[in-house]
């Protein structure tokens, strides 16, 4: 409160057994941060106001809509919506069809269950976020929701790379080796790929995850993105980070620079051996199924290995930049996908034929 008659607003302060009120236009937040960090005794108690006692004890990120047009958020989320919209409902449409449908339980299409399941959890684990920016202007996060968000948007993102890697493999057997496609993509090593998929990102994420929460964060606490990024937050901190930088550059290459080369490399052998089938016919039909495949690594890996040179070259880039490539890199893939497999695959148009006409029925 303010006094009568005065302009300032007192802060009381209690040092010992001592009180103290001094002005807040004397004083600034991070002045009275530092008096209270330095206080002398361990029992001193301290009073502050609501919002800077929520800075001094826990820990408090603001995300960033878009740059520069915070006045027309509300407008600017209504395609992001639709987007959303699209992603959620055309991913859980594909898990439905895949589950539902007895004809589709065959190796290509639970890989594609596995690659819409990575792509509705990368959608949802954002949506609370990008929901509350845009229309509500509430841009605060706490750390370990911060830590809880990355967990599953780095998750879901290894995940839907190694599911890739994994439909490049099937893929591959599918054209070079039909006769054993069936002995070798059976259930049960179905299975243990989408177990080892799992253990894979737990084991990566969760370290590095860790390794952020030993930093501190003394400085600026805004971030650039609407939703927590390990690259983003890291730059925050006021400590040591080339653990970090480290770690993070070790999982980068390890994990999506890997499966694309590997997957690079299924593609190679693929074109090998679809050259050596004498029928053009044949050729067409074999290069047929790996459209779908190939437009679902372009659109996932070009936005991915966009945002992380921005994160890491791009210092001096405008904020819009940043913004709009993150942006990208979270959304196109979850909606592309269900649209690509939807158009490309047959097997898919059928079930949505006959599922939406039994409705009608």
């Amino acid at each position: 409160m303010a006094f009568p008659g005065s302009s300032w607003t007192p802060y009381k302060l209690f040092l010992g057994s001592e009180s103290f009120l001094i002005p807040e236009k004397c004083l600034g937040k991070k002045d009275i941060i530092r008096s209270l960090e330095n206080s002398g005794k361990n029992d001193s108690k301290k009073e502050v106001p609501l919002s800077l006692s929520s800075t001094a004890h826990s820990l408090v990120f603001f995300l960033t809509g878009i740059p520069g047009f915070e006045t027309y958020h509300a407008w600017i989320f209504i395609p992001f919506c639709c987007l959303y919209v699209i992603a959620i409902s055309g991913n859980g449409m594909i898990l439905f069809i895949i589950i539902t449908e007895s004809s589709l339980h065959e190796p290509m299409y639970y890989f594609l269950s596995m690659l819409s399941f990575s792509d509705l959890g990368l959608c949802l684990s954002t949506l609370v976020t990008m929901v509350g920016i845009f229309w509500f202007n509430t841009r605060e996060i706490s750390f370990d929701a911060c830590i809880g968000q990355m967990f599953f948007i780095h998750g879901f993102t290894l995940m839907e790379s190694s599911v890739l890697l994994a439909m490049a493999f099937d893929r591959y057997i599918a054209i070079c080796n039909p006769l054993r496609y069936a002995t070798i993509l059976t259930n049960s090593r179905i299975i243990k790929v989408g177990f080892a998929i799992v253990v894979r990102v737990t084991t990566v994420v969760v370290p590095l995850l860790l390794l952020l929460k030993r930093l501190s964060f003394c400085g600026s606490h805004v971030l650039h993105h609407s939703y927590c990024f390990h690259p983003d937050v890291m730059k925050l901190s006021c400590t040591d980070t080339k653990i970090n930088s480290a770690f993070g550059l070790a999982i980068v290459i390890s994990t999506a620079a890997l499966d694309s080369v590997l997957i690079l490399l299924s593609y190679v052998l693929i074109i090998r051996s679809v050259l050596n089938i004498a029928s053009s016919e044949e050729q067409k039909k074999a290069f047929g199924t790996c459209v779908s495949h190939t437009s679902a690594v372009a659109i996932f890996y070009i936005p991915t290995i966009s945002l992380s040179l921005v994160h890491r070259f791009g210092k001096h880039a405008p904020p819009l930049v940043h913004t709009l490539i993150a942006n990208i890199y979270l959304l196109i893939p979850p909606v592309m996908n269900p649209i690509i497999y939807s158009v490309k695959t047959k097997q898919i148009r059928k079930a949505m034929v006959k599922i939406f006409l039994s409705k009608l029925i």
